[in-house]
């Protein structure tokens, strides 16, 4: 079948671009990537996270633009319910926090499995259109446990529990470096005529990894990730926090073969690599550096508990079982949670927490802490 024609610019997209152009001019014609990014993706009511909730989808023909693993298979949130509830039951706590909840098929699919071990579920998105969405999953898939549903559009002042962000730090803004050979410049953004061009400028920002980067490469610095960790260590008195995300440790996200870096686009299940063409109409994602993520979460007195591919994470915590009497279409969806030329080993899991006495089932075996 053929892939879905990718839509024209939408009128919201060319009010957001006429936006990023005033803001570039403020900024004396030149803008950090790491602002045209967030602001591409979260401007209140332009940006593709804030002004729609047709993200998440099976197919481009209904109109969505990517799967994630709660919409792939419920078998998903099932396995990790398990990890989840080993920690409450550790912890004595009660609650789950999810962290940009995506369509809410992960949050109906962990109350559903959870049932009577959590008091609240709370999510925590700034999307309004996406909490519209989410609560109306919640509300059709686990209807006896929709009560148990809150929202926040900020960090709460404490959490004790357990948090939980899938495919979270891919969509936070990230710094672009380029190094012509002689010198590391910061790559941003700059008026060309109606639309936009690259436009780099000297820097004291460098990589963390010292390596010898050939000429031309282009990279990221997730900062705004890694000060995500280190506020989720003010706030987290007890419990732990699992994040599940596509990733390398930072020796391979830094290795000089991956010269041109991870930054990617996703629109109606098609990839490009142009976050300066319509803007606020497509996904903008870069890589998760799980090692800048670990040590900011740990430098801010977290503890690291484990690190491990996702196909080991859902095997450890019982989802092989949970197939054996399910049918061929759902073993087959469940399978791109496992194989290597899927998610099973680009997509890590991370998990870091404060006052947790016991190893996490989901790192039992395969843990690669010592790859971070």
């Amino acid at each position: 079948m053929p892939a879905a024609p990718v839509p024209p610019q939408s009128p919201a997209s060319i009010e957001l671009q006429a936006r990023l152009i005033e803001e570039i001019e403020a900024a004396g014609g030149w803008l950090g990537f790491e602002r045209y990014m967030e602001l591409a993706l979260y401007a209140p009511g332009l940006g593709y996270y804030s002004r729609g909730d047709r993200q998440f989808g099976q197919l481009a023909r209904d109109g969505s633009d990517f799967v994630t693993a709660p919409e792939l298979s419920p078998y998903f949130a099932r396995a990790l319910a398990r990890q989840l509830a080993q920690v409450l039951e550790a912890t004595g706590t009660r609650e789950v926090f999810e962290f940009g909840a995506g369509s809410g098929a992960l949050a109906a699919g962990l109350l559903q499995a959870l049932g009577d071990r959590i008091d609240r579920y709370t999510i925590v998105d700034l999307s309004g259109a996406l909490q519209a969405r989410q609560r109306a999953t919640v509300a059709e898939r686990a209807p006896q446990s929709a009560t148990k549903l809150g929202f926040a559009a900020e960090w709460p002042t404490a959490m004790r529990g357990v948090v939980v962000g899938n495919e979270l730090l891919d969509a936070m803004p990230a710094v672009l470096l380029h190094f012509d050979g002689a010198q590391w410049l910061e790559r941003g953004v700059a008026r060309s005529g109606s639309g936009f061009a690259w436009a780099d400028r000297p820097t004291t920002l460098r990589p963390p990894e010292d390596t010898a980067f050939l000429p031309g490469t282009t990279t990221e610095l997730p900062r705004q990730a890694a000060a995500f960790m280190r506020t989720l260590a003010e706030r987290l008195q007890l419990g732990a926090a699992f994040f599940l995300d596509y990733g390398f440790p930072q020796a391979e996200y830094y290795h000089p073969q991956r010269l041109g870096g991870t930054l990617a686009c996703h629109r109606a299940h098609l990839v490009d690599f142009d976050p300066l063409q319509d803007p606020g109409d497509k996904d903008i994602t870069t890589h998760v550096d799980f090692t800048a993520a670990a040590l900011a979460a740990q430098d801010a007195g977290l503890d690291v508990l484990g690190y491990t591919t996702q196909a080991r994470f859902l095997m450890n915590c019982g989802l092989l079982g949970d197939l054996q009497d399910a049918s061929w279409t759902e073993k087959a969806a469940a399978q791109k949670l496992l194989t290597e030329h899927e998610m099973g080993e680009l997509f890590k899991v991370l998990a870091v927490g404060r006052g947790v006495d016991v190893e996490p089932l989901g790192f039992l075996a395969g843990d690669r802490m010592h790859t971070l």
